[in-house]
């Protein structure tokens, strides 16, 4: 079949010939699509010119289904149905019963607060549901992974947002310092000078050319603190600063949760700083998705109870 004979049918020349083929008559198919008798038989010769068959002939007892005819009636039965399909609505997303996998992209040190709240909630709400979350690192194209499929949403704090994806902040949080709780600056307070002088601990830049928010405000009066240490893995912090002297700047939220359970203090920041923000970022593929929808919502919540 030529393409053109492919683009001349249509859903209606499609409906006509499952109705020529199930009612075998060219009287009672007008009747019931509503249409007049002379226009169903000039679709029908329509029909037969594109087919290059007769689909209906003469019978004994009226009209009856030619061979190729036959075959015809199941492919405009499926064509009919997959042109529904296409025309329905997605199926209602029931987070009960969904056996879909979600992909969530986030940086180490969200692992300690948000991630186990990200997880319990799915667990509660959509038991057979699988979460796989993705660890960024700086040689991972969340952008990319975003736009593939390959990750249905990514969280994160950034100092330049990419303005070809959604945005919504989550949270914004204060910073502050850890250091052991045997520190001598825990008596004595941190002055903006002790702190550059201090030796730092920092994660492991998780984007290419990534300069934190602490090292960028630093920059804008010329200063400069004194990285020693890099750490990929924000859950070895605190083990780190029970051992060592070090300091590390990070947000209010995640210096109280390793507080609860270690031997660290908490100091103020000693300079005016911005907040931490965190965000949540997503491509328009799955925008109106029910299924990351409901994904974006529940850590939506969950980034509402980290400061709480």
């Amino acid at each position: 079949m030529s393409t053109r004979q492919i683009d001349q049918l249509d859903t209606n020349l499609l409906r006509v010939l499952h109705t020529l083929l199930t009612e075998r008559s060219v009287t009672r198919t007008a009747m019931k699509l509503g249409q007049s008798q002379p226009a169903i038989s000039n679709m029908l010769k329509r029909l037969r010119d594109i087919t290059g068959d007769a689909i209906l002939v003469r019978g004994k007892n009226g009209m009856t289904a030619t061979a190729r005819g036959q075959e015809l009636l199941l492919l405009a039965s499926q064509g009919l149905s997959v042109m529904e399909s296409i025309a329905s609505p997605a199926p209602a997303f029931v987070p009960a019963t969904t056996q879909r996998v979600f992909h969530l992209g986030a940086p180490d040190y969200l692992s300690v607060l948000l991630i186990p709240m990200v997880m319990e909630k799915v667990r509660e709400l959509a038991p057979n549901a699988g979460l796989v979350i993705h660890a960024l690192n700086a040689g991972f194209d969340y952008a990319a992974a975003l736009e593939t499929g390959e990750l249905d949403c990514v969280i994160g704090n950034w100092p330049d947002l990419p303005n070809h994806l959604h945005i919504a902040q989550l949270f914004e949080d204060e910073v502050v310092c850890m250091v052991n709780r045997k520190h001598p600056v825990v008596g004595k307070g941190l002055s903006l000078k002790y702190y550059l002088e201090m030796s730092h601990l920092a994660p492991t830049p998780y984007m290419m050319g990534h300069r934190s928010i602490i090292d960028g405000t630093l920059a804008e009066q010329g200063l400069k603190r004194k990285i020693q240490m890099t750490i990929p893995y924000l859950g070895m912090v605190p083990y780190v600063l029970s051992k060592t002297d070090l300091v590390f700047t990070t947000s209010r939220s995640f210096a109280v949760q390793c507080a609860k359970d270690w031997p660290i203090e908490i100091l103020p920041m000693p300079m005016t700083m911005p907040k931490m923000r965190f965000f949540m970022l997503w491509h328009e593929r799955v925008h109106a998705a029910a299924e990351v929808q409901w994904l974006r919502r529940i850590v939506a919540e969950a980034a509402g109870e980290v400061l709480a």
